[in-house]
């Protein structure tokens, strides 16, 4: 149906129109009618008026800004619409009707997105006061300040359509080109190309384009082939961590829609959302204050600046993408999104992978580099002699002919000594265990991966490294050693513990009234009663898993969330945190009196109480009540119960000033209304968990925010304390800080349950322990543990109930707050170590062997047994799939029965010194014999002098080969257990080892022409094969036997 002309509209003089058009506007949202008895609209103008008349006079300034912007966070068009009309978003095929009033497309130019979007950090409040404030500007979006925006799927499509999604442009990890190009720039694959090129035009030049160029071009084609192979494995890690990346930026936040609290991802926020916010959040939009309590901004990631701005609705009600809540609490509007925030900052902002190298990958650096040192001077000492040998006239060249000055020609002079210089490049070649650094690279992407399926995202690559050595882990109690799923178990009001908590019967029912009040008012949750439900269906409660607890207890009262706010305004909050360990809320009733609510650690609120309400009267607490009510919390205590009160304090209105400090609200006088003991349940198996850890030299310390004989009960149901355990093994926090420097650093060690635990004081419980030589693993949630997760070697953030700023902190998101989880990352760690020590033992014995065989030939006989082509198969296929075997192994059983790896201890230990000098020696002696005496040994006698040649090296090289096959199994146990345990269960290892021997077979038998071998018989293949079995003989020799070999 076509939609009729749009009346026009002239800002100045008012709205065209029927004259008989009413003044009110009635908003039609979510079935319900708003009515106001002005028009909204002469606000609007007013405000668009102002806006348009200082367009022209920034727009110098604009272009300005946005030049300095593009130059921090990067060039974009900022979403500028080119609609013709600004369109309400519940507008289908026929523009909305407003009680009469046809809202019109644009007002004056200026349209509703563009007003929206000028509601910045620089001019917002006064934009906000043209536009009637927050209240106003709701109206506009369509929002309901208490139940927010419908959320329906067409709802959210037209807010996207008209103001943007929440989405930035991601900086995408380079291409497959520039792994490319990294993979070629190394110095010796460059020398080699340049040597085998000039060789190859020399020889085309004096011989014939059909002979002398296939050495050279193997070369050429093994180098290509190299850096290939090394660029696929560098992309693919690449392509490893940016799917881990992914996994970080998936964040859930709440958004309350249709009168419900629900969790979307960030990407799904859209302008017009209601979000509450607290402590240790991230603003993810730009958006207004709608309401807030002490509410302190950080805005340093947005701002630039370290300051801390206080936000409330009257001064300084705009909020900045990307700042974070410091303290108190309060909730948004969502006014800009994605691209169109001030500053574009993207809320997943959690640091992405950068490719900085791990310490031990920087160890193996430096012994790269020490090999590297070494291969170069022994090379260029062969060079040096053999040059000087030849222009001496003591060698020959490849004719057979020695130097001679004067008679042989320059192109034979450089051919020798181009061929000097591939000499010692295959030394070097040889000796480099270039490897290494790689190994460390597919280790950590392979137990990355493994780790994101068991439930733990890795963040920091050296924190897979520190976990192996992890002695120590302070963890807190909630939702990591138990469920996080509370429950009110038991309740104590008027000194009387009810026996059914559903009906509360023994209480009077002003006490249960008092007591619902208290829980409605006095909360950061929400009970949502869904539309048309019976009355018999069950309300969804929202909040903390404390909150939500007590307010399920509430609605088993009878309490009745909305009706009991809707009866009273609350005009000021004193939020909770884990130095003060309550809640306060003053409120207004209908009758002008003013209450006050307190909720909090059972003792903290008992302090404040003069009274307690006795059924409908209140007595007074003398000090064998006092008593009474303490033994109370300490019998719900010594059951494991996390133990809140509920009191509360009549005022007349005139006794509370609402423009005091939100801290003021009076916490004296109260009376005591109820002790509620909360259960939270440990979680299954964490007995075993715990004991894993013992097994395995690891301390578990639990550190919680709970009365010290709640968390001694919890700490025995979870096998951290034993009925043998010290005194001094639990303390209170205070009593911990409160000690000198020398006392607290001679207890840390023995601790394992600190109670009512802050923050500040788990923070130095950790830098006694890392005094002490400790390596210690923290978790942390909230935004106070951030100084504690830097403080720890290896910190862990809740994937479940942390924080952004500690997600942002940590190294390690245990996305499932398990305890076992931590335990897995440990065994992974720990695997992680040995791997790397499996293959460092394998590629050390790898160049050792080649270059000492090499350099040995190459002074005895002027000519390698191994040519570059040949030792640059051998490190493809060692570097690339020796490193794949070995770092697939899983974690074996035995790892958790082991101590922790101490700091400073040697990565290479005396077994693997000795194993790996038996190894070498085997392997050089049983290769010499062969390259010496092979034509006997092989009875070549009879075959031409060239054909025994080559088929003598070609044997040399397969049997190296097989000697590597071999000895990786052999390195699959440092201990010298059956090298074959498990070895069925992981396919990855027998996959890669029967590449490398199918890929060793075409070589030799198809392409030998490119790297100067012939092709071999059955009984030759097995004595290839029977070398390197027997380099297993090597591995088996005794080296437990004695003392100083063991580890």
């Amino acid at each position: 149906m076509q939609s009729p002309r749009r009346r026009s509209v002239d800002l100045e003089a008012g709205f065209a129109g029927d004259e008989g058009v009413t003044q009110e506007m009635a908003v039609f949202h979510d079935g319900g009618v708003v009515t106001e008895s002005r028009n909204p609209f002469r606000r609007f103008r007013s405000a668009v008026l102002a806006i348009t008349a200082t367009r022209r006079f920034k727009i110098v300034l604009d272009s300005k800004k946005d030049s300095e912007r593009e130059e921090v966070c990067g060039s974009h068009d900022h979403q500028a619409t080119t609609r013709a009309a600004a369109r309400l978003l519940y507008q289908s095929e026929e523009p909305v009707q407003v009680v009469g009033i046809e809202i019109p497309d644009e007002f004056g130019g200026i349209k509703l997105e563009e007003f929206v979007s000028s509601i910045s950090r620089d001019d917002g409040l006064r934009v906000l006061k043209l536009c009637d404030g927050v209240t106003g500007l709701s109206r506009l979006l369509l929002t309901d300040l208490e139940k927010g925006i419908c959320g329906s799927h067409e709802d959210i499509q037209r807010r996207r359509d008209i103001f943007g999604s929440n989405t930035y442009p991601l900086k995408k990890e380079g291409n497959f080109c520039m792994f490319l190009g990294e993979a070629s720039r190394g110095f010796t694959l460059i020398v080699l190309v340049f040597a085998a090129m000039a060789s190859l035009l020399l020889q085309i030049k004096t011989k014939t384009i059909n002979h002398g160029w296939y050495e050279e071009a193997g070369i050429i084609i093994t180098v290509i082939l190299v850096i290939f192979v090394t660029a696929i494995s560098n992309y693919n890690q690449s392509l490893q961590f940016e799917k881990v990346n992914d996994e970080k930026r998936k964040i859930c936040i709440e958004v309350t829609r249709d009168g419900r609290r629900v969790k979307v991802s960030i990407y799904d926020i859209v302008v017009g959302d209601i979000i509450p916010l607290k402590s240790g959040d991230q603003v993810p939009a730009d958006g207004v204050l709608v309401s807030g309590y002490s509410l302190q901004i950080g805005e340093y990631e947005t701002m630039g600046t370290n300051k801390t701005v206080n936000k409330d609705t009257d001064i300084d009600p705009i909020l900045i993408s990307g700042s974070i809540v410091e303290d108190g609490i309060g909730t948004m509007l969502v006014t800009r999104v994605g691209m169109n925030t001030q500053w574009r900052m993207p809320m997943a902002s959690i640091p992405l992978y950068t490719g900085r190298q791990t310490p031990l990958q920087v160890y193996l650096n430096r012994v790269v580099t020490a090999f590297s040192l070494i291969s170069i001077s022994v090379a260029l000492v062969v060079f040096l002699i053999e040059s000087c040998l030849y222009f001496m006239g003591r060698t020959k060249n490849k004719n057979g002919s020695p130097f001679v000055a004067g008679k042989t020609t320059l192109d034979e002079e450089i051919d020798m000594v181009i061929k000097f210089v591939i000499l010692g490049v295959t030394i070097v070649v040889a000796a480099v265990p270039e490897g290494l650094p790689l190994a460390v690279t597919l280790n950590i992407a392979y137990m990355s991966r493994k780790l994101g399926g068991e439930k733990a995202l890795v963040q920091k690559l050296s924190a897979c490294e520190a976990m192996g050595s992890a002695t120590t882990i302070v963890c807190h109690k909630t939702g990591t050693l138990t469920l996080n799923q509370m429950e009110v178990v038991d309740v104590c009001a008027g000194g009387v513990r009810p026996q059914n908590l559903d009906t509360m019967s023994e209480l009077s029912p002003l006490q249960i009234s008092l007591i619902a009040e208290g829980i409605a008012l006095n909360t950061n949750g929400s009970v949502y009663h869904p539309e048309g439900g019976s009355e018999d269906s069950e309300p969804e409660v929202f909040g903390s898993a404390t909150e939500r607890a007590i307010l399920n207890f509430g609605v088993k009262l009878g309490m009745n969330f909305d009706e009991i706010k809707s009866k009273s305004t609350i005009f000021r909050v004193s939020p909770f945190n884990s130095s003060r360990k309550r809640r306060g809320v003053a409120v207004q009733l209908h009758d002008s009196q003013v209450r006050v609510h307190w909720k909090g650690a059972a003792k903290a609120i008992l302090a404040f109480c003069e009274g307690y309400m006795a059924r409908d009267n209140i007595a007074s607490m003398d000090q064998e009540k006092i008593s009474q009510f303490e033994n109370i919390i300490d019998d719900m205590c010594n059951e494991g119960l996390r133990c809140a009160a509920l009191a509360y304090r009549n005022y007349p209105e005139g006794d509370i000033h609402r423009n005091e400090a939100f801290t003021n609200i009076p916490e004296s006088n109260l009376v005591l209304l109820a002790i509620i003991g909360i259960k939270d349940s440990c979680r299954p198996g964490i007995g075993d968990s715990i004991e894993q850890c013992r097994n395995a030299g690891i301390k578990v310390c639990m550190v919680t925010g709970d009365d010290l004989l709640t968390a001694k009960a919890i700490a025995m149901e979870c096998g951290i304390l034993t009925a043998t355990s010290d005194i001094n093994t639990t303390i209170l926090a205070s009593n911990f800080s409160s000690m000198s420097d020398a006392e607290r650093e001679e207890i840390a060690e023995n601790i394992l349950v600190m109670g009512r635990s802050s923050p500040e004081e788990n923070h130095l419980l950790l830098k006694e322990l890392r005094k002490k030589g400790h390596v210690v693993a923290a978790t942390g949630k909230g935004i106070r543990d951030a100084p504690s997760l830097r403080q720890a070697d290896i910190s862990l953030a809740m994937g479940i109930g942390g924080t952004a700023i500690a997600k942002e902190c940590s190294d390690i998101i245990v996305l499932d707050d398990n305890f076992a989880s931590i335990l897995t990352v440990i065994q992974w760690g720990r695997s992680l170590y040995t791997n790397i020590q499996r293959f460092v033992q394998f590629r050390l014995t790898v160049s050792a062997s080649a270059l000492i065989i090499c350099v040995v030939v190459a002074i005895h006989s002027h000519e390698i047994p191994l040519n570059v082509a040949q030792l640059l198969w051998v490190n493809l296929l060692i570097d690339t799939f020796g490193a794949l075997a070995l770092a697939s192994e899983p974690p074996i059983d035995n790892l958790m029965r082991r101590s922790p790896v101490r700091k400073g201890a040697p990565f290479i230990t005396k077994l693997m010194w000795a194993k790996f000098v038996l190894q070498v020696a085997y392997q050089v002696t049983a290769l010499l014999l062969l390259n010496f005496r092979g034509e006997s040994i092989l009875k070549l006698e009879n075959k031409s002098v060239d054909h025994a040649y080559k088929v003598k090296n070609t044997l040399v090289f397969n049997s190296f080969v097989f000697c590597q096959v071999f000895n990786e199994f052999e390195c699959r146990t440092l201990d010298q257990t059956n090298m074959f345990s498990g070895i069925l269960k992981n396919h990855l290892f027998l996959g890669t080892i029967i590449i490398t021997v199918i890929l060793q077979v075409i070589v030799i038998e198809c392409l030998g022409i490119f790297i100067s071998t012939v092709r071999l018989d059955w009984k030759q293949w097995l004595i290839s094969i029977g070398i390197g079995f027997f380099s297993q003989v090597a591995g088996r020799f005794p080296f437990q036997a004695f003392p100083y070999l063991r580890n």
